[in-house]
């Protein structure tokens, strides 16, 4: 048995490998194949893949850059998909002309198209009649709308996001304020005595820096009243300079990683929204006796009624809201104010002649403005419209149309942004001679505008005008009034502007003032 065991294994050693390498090399090509044609099929897959992609994202991008539309779109260009034309949008312009990127796209497209900002299709309005159109709608073809960025920065519940009843309600909440009856029996006395302290303190310096300074007083005056603001609290201390950061990456390319504007904006909300917290929870829970001392307690009254119609959330962007457009917009109008009146000289003579005239007819010369005396200033009014109407604070004012609206031979598309462009307005030669020339006796002769119309959008227009509005003339008169009678003044340094849109003055604006015997 053994031998044949062993004859057997050496018949099994002898014969398999005569016969192994054929079919080892057969397997071997077998194996092969199948991984080329593996490989081959992976590589056809890849392909394939590769190349559904690149046909679906030129479908993306052609139906980025061509809409569908039930109607016919306004010309223009949407631009890269996403970015859009964001970058020409925020490009710096360093005069108080119309910017390029509004200006170019008018001559080659005219007074309405289309454009993309911040990943979101827009209509531009430079058309009057249109934008008048729009403001008078809202309710019915259009609401107020920001870019997200934008509701980042003030908040989702911020007034300029709400619509209908609540919108109307905060309005007349915020009227119990800025309301002429408050503006006579208060706040007209407090910003005299605040510009007349101001400009003293400013006259003991050898310069000041004119934007600084006038928001700074403006930002004690308007934040007392909202808020009790104690600039020598220590919870309060910082929530300027949070506001100021916040204001220095306002209207900036939305980035937000640290070290860009925005991202210093953003920083800059979120601490100053930690403050009012604070004094949120603070007075909450205070004595619900406590007599109201400023706008904030009368916000918490409502917080505190049965049934609520505010939330915490939408007191708290109200009050953020409320703080920053108290201040920031009429600091920028009175330094560029300021700014026009010293390159000419002819318009300050004129002033002068108007506000000495009041104080002659005082029993004390020394005495502070009235009501009357503020509602005599005639030719300051004129001034004060002529330099809101070049300032162009606000770059655009943007609503959104709730269905597809039919309007100047055009589609606006349900959902789509519409950007009227006040200063596109205001800087038309059609409709202002020479637009550039800062010339008061231009509003010589017509009528107090007490709303927004069709030539003139610097305060808003239909439900949305500003509450403010006669706030910021009446801080605005009072500044002139001290400025023109009790000073001269010169420019040290800076004075030049920016727009990125927004206004601002990149080598601040720096004057010494010299009081007058």
């Amino acid at each position: 048995m053994q031998p044949y065991l062993q004859l057997a294994s050496l018949r099994l050693a002898t014969t398999i490998p005569l016969i192994s390498p054929r079919i080892y090399n057969n397997s071997t090509k077998l194996l092969a194949a199948s991984g080329a044609m593996a490989s081959s099929m992976a590589y056809i897959a890849l392909l394939a893949s590769a190349l559904a992609a690149v046909i679906a994202l030129l479908h993306w991008a052609y139906r980025w850059r061509h809409p569908r539309s039930n109607g016919t779109l306004p010309p223009g260009s949407l631009g890269l998909p996403i970015i859009g034309e964001t970058l020409q949008f925020f490009s710096p312009n360093p005069t108080c002309d119309l910017s390029p990127f509004v200006k170019d796209r008018i001559k080659r497209y005219g007074s309405i198209f289309k454009t993309s900002v911040v990943g979101r299709p827009v209509v531009v309005s430079a058309d009057p009649e249109m934008n008048y159109y729009v403001f008078q709608q809202e309710g019915k073809l259009f609401e107020s709308w920001y870019p997200d960025t934008f509701t980042e920065i003030f908040g989702r519940d911020n007034v300029g996001s709400l619509h209908g009843f609540m919108y109307k309600y905060l309005k007349t909440l915020v009227l119990r304020l800025y309301g002429q009856e408050n503006l006579k029996s208060v706040l007209l006395a407090e910003t005299d005595a605040a510009c007349r302290g101001s400009l003293a303190s400013w006259a003991s310096q050898p310069t000041v820096e004119l934007k600084d300074g006038i928001s700074t007083m403006i930002f004690d005056l308007t934040a007392k009243k909202l808020i009790g603001y104690d600039p020598s609290n220590p919870s309060q201390v910082n929530l300027r300079k949070n506001f100021a950061a916040f204001i220095r990456g306002l209207i900036s390319f939305p980035l937000n990683i640290p070290g860009t504007a925005y991202h210093e904006c953003m920083e800059g909300r979120k601490n100053a929204m930690k403050v009012l917290r604070g004094m949120m929870k603070e007075r909450m829970a205070a004595d619900p006796e406590r007599p109201c001392e400023d706008f904030f307690d009368h916000v918490i009254q409502e917080l505190r009624r049965e049934k609520p119609l505010l939330t915490e959330t939408i007191a708290l962007d109200l009050m953020f809201v409320l703080l920053f457009a108290s201040f920031e917009t009429t600091a920028l109008a009175l330094t560029i104010g300021v700014k026009l009146l010293t390159e000419n000289p002819k318009v300050v003579d004129a002033l002068r002649e108007e506000h000495e005239a009041i104080i002659r007819s005082r029993k004390d010369p020394n005495s502070g403005v009235t009501w009357a005396e503020y509602k005599s200033m005639t030719f300051t009014s004129q001034v004060i419209m002529e330099i809101v109407r070049l300032a162009n604070i606000v770059p655009g004012i943007f609503r959104k149309a709730l269905q597809d609206v039919e309007i100047k031979g055009y589609t606006i598309p349900a959902g789509w942004g519409i950007m009227v462009c006040p200063p596109a307005v205001h800087l038309n030669p059609e409709i202002y001679e020479d637009p550039l020339a800062f010339n008061p006796w231009r509003w010589q002769g017509k009528p107090e505008i007490t709303g927004g119309t069709k030539h003139f959008m610097a305060f808003g227009g239909g439900l949305r005008f500003c509450v403010g509005t006669d706030l910021s003339k009446v801080l605005m008169a009072t500044f002139i009034h001290c400025l023109v009678t009790k000073y001269s003044w010169r420019t040290v340094k800076g004075g030049n502007i920016v727009r990125t849109p927004g206004l601002g003055f990149p080598d601040g604006f720096h004057v010494q003032l010299i009081p007058k015997n």
